[in-house]
């Protein structure tokens, strides 16, 4: 090998090298289309049960039932943004936001009860927060920050509610557009076993993504009942939080747990701790551990067996393994990119031992 074939060569290593690093930079640029596209797609592949009753059933025009599709959806985004605002309003009435000294009051004197049920020395509370230094690190400066953050924040959500909806309008409508713009990248002879993919990943995450909403309003409803029974104002939309906050695994009902705990007591404030508070919040949350039990043991292992078909031990190791490697993100992306690459395995590499043990059941 001569030296110019050598420097053909490491031009050429160079040169992809860039092209790459040109790539991911591009992408990190990008990310939040990126986000976009995929809250689009999950809401395309939820909505896409629907769009085919419409049309099979009820004989809609395509156009017309992904229409009807994106209104259902768009009236439940609405109806859930109408139902948060009493939750806002009673918080705020119980926190006394608006009356300084009565905030002040009601929390001395919840602070003053718990302190005395657990039989804990206000004075080494005291001292140990000012050895830690806490209270001489606040900044109030960070209130105009907060509220340029909050303003601009508003803004970005627009500019992508309106992002989403757009892009899934027409991933419902054309439901091939991001099969077709993936095919121009695919060589010819490997077409027919990309298409098969696609339909086989559409139609498992379909069901999959269905399968989450059947979960959380199962979740939901054991909240509501629980909540009800024990007279927590808001019961329907402090349930549906914490059952949302379930979509992410393993870490969502730690805080929807404690989530929960904290707006039961703060919807009691003004009642005596020891006797009304402590007793309210233990039975909401056996009411809460109960809910996890039926989530864990009985709706998480059906939705998994018969919507992606994999085994709730394999599922569980793929999250905690994703989740160790790219955090919450990949805990809550795990299942699905773990299912669209079982069913390209299968697909390309179905001699292979490992995979077949691996898609047995697709």
């Amino acid at each position: 090998m001569d030296s110019n074939s050598i420097s053909k060569g490491i031009l050429k290593a160079l040169g992809i090298i860039l092209g790459i690093a040109l790539l991911l930079s591009f992408l990190y640029k990008i990310q939040s289309v990126i986000v976009y596209i995929a809250i689009a797609a999950v809401i395309s592949l939820i909505g896409r049960p629907i769009v085919l009753f419409l049309r099979r059933q009820l004989k809609f025009k395509n156009t017309f039932a992904v229409v009807t599709t994106m209104f259902i959806f768009i009236a439940l985004f609405v109806g859930l943004i109408a139902l948060f605002v009493p939750l806002l309003t009673e918080q705020s009435k119980n926190l006394s936001l608006l009356n300084i000294d009565e905030l002040q009051s009601n929390i001395e004197h919840l602070y003053a009860q718990i302190m005395a049920y657990f039989e804990i020395s206000t004075a080494d509370v005291e001292q140990s927060l000012k050895n830690s230094g806490l209270l001489s690190k606040v900044d109030y400066s960070v209130i105009p920050d907060f509220l340029n953050a909050f303003v601009s924040g508003l803004g970005n959500f627009s500019i992508g509610l309106f992002s989403v909806l757009f892009i899934s309008f027409f991933f419902l409508k054309d439901s091939k557009l991001f099969e077709e713009a993936t095919m121009t990248f695919i060589p010819d002879t490997k077409t027919s076993r990309t298409k098969k993919s696609f339909s086989i990943i559409k139609d498992l995450l379909s069901r999959y993504f269905v399968g989450l909403v059947f979960q959380i309003l199962i979740l939901f409803i054991i909240y509501t009942i629980v909540l009800l029974i024990f007279g927590i104002h808001n019961a329907i939309v402090i349930a549906f939080l914490c059952a949302l906050l379930n979509l992410i695994p393993y870490v969502g009902p730690l805080v929807s747990g404690f989530l929960m705990a904290l707006l039961t007591m703060s919807s009691n404030l003004e009642a005596s701790f020891s006797e009304v508070i402590l007793p309210k919040t233990m039975y909401v949350m056996l009411g809460f551990v109960f809910a996890q039990m039926v989530d864990n043991f009985f709706s998480q292992p059906i939705i998994f067996s018969k919507s992606v078909k994999s085994h709730p031990l394999e599922i569980f190791l793929v999250i905690i393994i994703a989740g160790i490697l790219f955090g919450i993100i990949g805990m809550i992306i795990a299942v699905p990119s773990y299912t669209a690459i079982r069913v390209i395995l299968k697909e390309f590499l179905s001699d292979n031992k490992i995979v077949k043990e691996l898609t047995k059941n697709l």
